[in-house]
């Protein structure tokens, strides 16, 4: 199997409108005009990024501002999956700020074009923190709050860059789960793989055996026509496979399926990413716990995927052609492919994924055929 590009890590609302209907959440939606290019003077571009505020707990202008670096998705998501933020508002008297990422959910500058370099040049951390910089001096003018900068996960490097290249402007900030040294020649390549194994090992030794076999199983089912129907019938996928490159993708969205049950495995119900029950990989590896082989190994392993992919049961088919949900993998595809150039890899052996490896050389041909963007591996770090 061909490498691939992991993921790491859209509710709409019309304008001025307070929250969402099935929210529990209440905010306004407001918009910020931000120059395209913060750094350069070629382009005399502006647009409108969003943010959503919430000043009912705000005391007045010397108020905290608990302020939200938004992530790689639209960021009423962000806004109805983050308690903490709003658990601890009322006692700091704070403003709530969650501010969108450039590129990401209605903060569009080409509408929902991704064309060339021309259009995507622009979709970098550091233009996106000038953006946070200038939406923070607009609601602050006169610098008389802290400013906490609060994110997780590409969130929370944000949020910790924010403070590290803005400390004038941000006292703090919580970094949660913020990957900030899966950088080349800092991490190994196959430390998110193992990490990942383990969340499944913890709950069943078997669960992640039993995934690490699968692969196999299901290429050896593939090979063969009357297997291959099989495994179309059994995971009733909306697009049958029909090719090995289909097969590809269908491991590629298992391996984020696994990867975002890990990231997700809260002891509550969420529907963040996808909705699924509390300790989803729990209930996942529920499904796994006896040793299983062949047709009997995918009929459970079909029974646990759908613990993600299916558990409201209102899916007819299984669409393996994103695992994301909300996010917005068009952007993100597009920063792994400049400066968020994160190597990852797994061996099969210590991880329960087939064997990936990582080469710098085939990623950085892969983003300039597809987008026109040599990687810059180390511009980040």
């Amino acid at each position: 199997m061909k490498p691939k590009n992991i993921h790491l890590p859209f509710l709409y609302i019309i304008l001025f409108v307070i929250s969402f209907v099935a929210g529990k959440y209440l905010y306004k939606v407001e918009h910020f005009d931000v120059p395209l290019d913060h750094f350069g003077y070629a382009v005399d571009h502006t647009f409108k990024i969003r943010y959503l505020v919430n000043d009912s707990y705000s005391s007045g202008k010397d108020s905290p501002i608990l302020f939200y670096t938004g992530n790689e998705g639209d960021i009423e998501l962000f806004a109805q999956n983050t308690g903490f933020m709003w658990e601890i508002a009322p006692n700091l008297t704070a403003l709530v700020v969650f501010a969108e990422h450039r590129y990401y959910g209605k903060s569009l500058p080409f509408n929902n074009s991704f064309e060339g370099p021309t259009q995507t040049g622009y979709l970098t951390s550091e233009q996106a923190l000038a953006d946070f910089a200038d939406l923070v001096k607009h609601l602050d003018p006169d610098s008389t709050r802290p400013v906490i900068a609060i994110g997780g996960s590409y969130g929370g490097m944000l949020a910790a860059w924010f403070r590290m290249k803005y400390p004038h402007l941000v006292e703090g900030a919580l970094a949660s789960s913020a990957p900030i040294l899966q950088f080349e020649g800092i991490t190994p390549c196959g430390i998110f793989s193992r990490i990942t194994t383990s969340v499944f090992s913890i709950s069943s030794a078997n669960c992640s055996a039993n995934i690490q076999r699968s692969w196999k199983t299901m290429q050896d089912l593939f090979a063969k026509e009357e297997d291959r129907k099989f495994l179309n019938e059994t995971f009733k996928f909306c697009k049958p496979l029909n090719s090995t490159d289909d097969l590809q993708q269908f491991f590629d969205y298992l391996v984020d399926v696994y990867g975002n049950l890990a990231m997700i495995n809260y002891p509550y119900e969420t529907n963040f990413l996808a909705p699924v029950p509390a300790y989803p990989v729990r209930a996942f590896c529920q499904k796994l716990e006896k040793k299983l082989e062949g047709k009997d190994l995918i009929n459970a392993l079909q029974e646990a995927v759908s613990i993600y992919a299916n558990y409201t049961k209102q899916s007819s088919c299984l669409n393996y052609t994103t695992a994301n949900g909300a996010l917005g993998s068009n952007g993100w595809d597009i920063q792994t492919c400049n400066e968020m150039v994160m190597p990852m890899c797994s061996d099969g052996k210590n991880d329960m994924f087939f064997t990936v490896d990582w080469n710098l050389i085939d990623f950085e041909k892969n983003c300039l055929q597809k987008y026109k963007l040599k990687p810059r591996p180390n511009s980040v770090t």
